[in-house]
């Protein structure tokens, strides 16, 4: 049984007279591990009493090192050394090895902004060279505890709101990469005052990977914060060197996909500067309704940032394409809404009125395609497609057929709550699939498409408003009008004449009408008037 600790900085009494509080109602814990800063600018007297033996810490306790100029002369031994009777600074980078087997990763400091790196600070070498020392271990299969002082950058992509932390922007994108390096079952960080539980992640690509053990990152707050954030985390784990493969590989519900996998394939790609003729989004003008009239700056030009935006140019169509925006082919009747990388336009003979399609404005064959610009519109897409639906009684079922298609086409089909259950949509596609010897696979629903399909990988997938996903990977023929046919069907929507779009187009002017009626419905929830 081990307890975990954020910001000491330097409150002993306060952080010791809990730890003997805990022990004397719940029992003896063998280890207290101390993130971000163990002492402040106030710690001297407190710490006095410790270092003299005066006073001894109720548990040995293990604390990472200096985070600033102010608190280096309390660590006067770089690679580590005894601070006090159970009080003992681990080093600057290292791994601790307990007599039970568990293995206990650990990197002092913060993220060095120049070189050479300040004594309070770790660099890109310090973080591969103590990858390199677990990474060459034979069978490595991860680390079961990570200390660090600040936050993995991106930690909160695919999980839970980190609440007034902003993940995309804090921490340190080289912790990011140690930790999705050496896979700890426990990452526990500090520094930004807040307590942050994220949802367990997984450390293998879905059916690409053999399974292993997932990840629970834990940010803790300063100790005594008059918040009352939680900065205490008490917590029992086996080490991995004793435990079963199957009982450590086991999935919890809540697992969701690896932050840093996006990270870490996008790093070593070059980025270019965009030109203007590589930026369509900012070349379109529709008569859609008053307030998309002109398509929006983006958001670098509107805070007046005079630095060119960073993004890979899309694949440019070999041919006319119907969906590419700033093609005369789109049937611009039938838009309803614009963002900045995709826009929304009513299905042409669609299963119902309401029937919609999400499409990036430039040209993308499939998802596992897009960039992350792109992708994170068509989150913000489904979000509030799914808030509107909602609020008029449905829910909605979205796929796609990477075959025989050369713009991505999302379609977004409602279906009334009381019609039927997520599970009978389910039911109904896998049991459709069976009778055309179609493998529809589930697959967790925090995964990643990206992660399931390599780019040019044709497939077929339905995502659920539940985050519920079927995929398949097309290997031969495949039925065109399946994803339509199976809502159409009997199980679901009862309407198979629909399964065939061109059986059911309507006339240009009612097609107008439709989308003047579905603009005007959606525009409470339409997030691309507001941003």
């Amino acid at each position: 049984r081990r307890l975990a600790c954020g910001d000491v900085e330097g409150r002993l009494e306060a952080i010791f007279g809990r730890v003997r509080a805990i022990q004397a109602k719940s029992g003896r814990f063998d280890m207290l591990l101390c993130v971000g800063n163990f002492f402040g600018s106030t710690s001297e007297a407190e710490w006095a009493e410790y270092r003299t033996g005066a006073k001894k810490a109720p548990i040995p306790t293990f604390v990472l090192g200096a985070n600033n100029q102010d608190t280096l002369s309390y660590f006067p031994d770089v690679s580590g050394c005894e601070l006090a009777e159970n009080i003992t600074y681990l080093g600057r980078r290292g791994v601790y090895s307990g007599c039970s087997g568990l293995q206990i990763a650990y990197l002092s400091g913060t993220e060095a902004q120049q070189q050479p790196a300040p004594a309070h600070s770790f660099s890109a070498k310090d973080v591969a060279e103590l990858k390199a020392s677990l990474l060459s271990t034979p069978n490595f299969r991860g680390v079961d505890i990570l200390l660090t002082s600040p936050w993995p950058r991106d930690v909160g992509t695919f999980a839970n709101s980190a609440g007034e932390i902003d993940t995309k922007k804090c921490g340190s994108k080289l912790v990011s990469d140690l930790a999705a390096s050496l896979k700890p079952r426990y990452h526990f960080a500090a520094l930004e005052k807040a307590y942050y539980e994220r949802l367990p992640y997984r450390n293998h690509v879905v059916l690409q990977e053999t399974p292993q053990h997932v990840t629970r990152f834990i940010a803790l707050a300063d100790v005594g914060n008059t918040s009352k954030k939680k900065y205490l985390y008490a917590f029992s784990i086996v080490p991995m060197s004793s435990m079963e493969p199957a009982e450590l590989v086991k999935q919890p519900q809540d697992v969701t996909e690896n932050p840093y996998r996006k990270l870490r394939r996008e790093a070593p790609k070059s980025k270019a500067p965009l030109s203007a003729e590589e930026e369509p989004a900012c070349q379109f003008f529709f008569d859609l309704n008053k307030h998309q009239g002109k398509k929006r700056p983006s958001e670098g030009k509107e805070r007046g940032d005079s630095q060119p935006k960073q993004a890979k140019k899309p694949p440019q169509p070999t041919g006319p394409c119907w969906f590419c925006l700033a093609s005369p082919e789109v049937e611009k009747h039938l838009v309803v809404s614009i963002g900045t990388h995709c826009y929304l336009a009513l299905a042409k003979g669609g299963l119902s009125p309401d029937h919609v399609l999400i499409l990036p404005i430039g040209h993308y064959q499939s998802v596992v395609d897009l960039s992350s610009e792109v992708l994170e519109e068509v989150t913000k897409y489904k979000a509030a497609l799914k808030e509107f639906f909602r609020s008029k009684g449905k829910r909605y079922v979205l796929f796609e057929r990477n075959y025989r298609s050369q713009h991505l086409q999302l379609q977004v089909i409602p279906v009334p709550l009381d019609l039927c259950t997520s599970e009978d949509i389910k039911e109904a596609f896998i049991t459709q699939a069976q009778e055309q010897q179609i493998e529809l696979l589930e697959i967790p629903e925090h995964s990643d498409i990206a992660q399931v399909a390599q780019p040019g990988t044709p497939y077929f997938y339905v995502e659920l408003d539940t985050g519920e996903k079927l995929f398949h990977r097309i290997r031969g023929r495949f039925p065109l009008q399946f994803g339509r046919e199976v809502l159409a069907s009997e199980a679901l929507l009862a309407q198979p004449q629909r399964a065939d779009w061109r059986q059911c187009a309507a006339q240009r002017p009612e097609e107008a009408a439709q989308a003047r009626a579905f603009r005007r419905e959606f525009e409470p929830f339409d997030f691309s008037l507001r941003d």
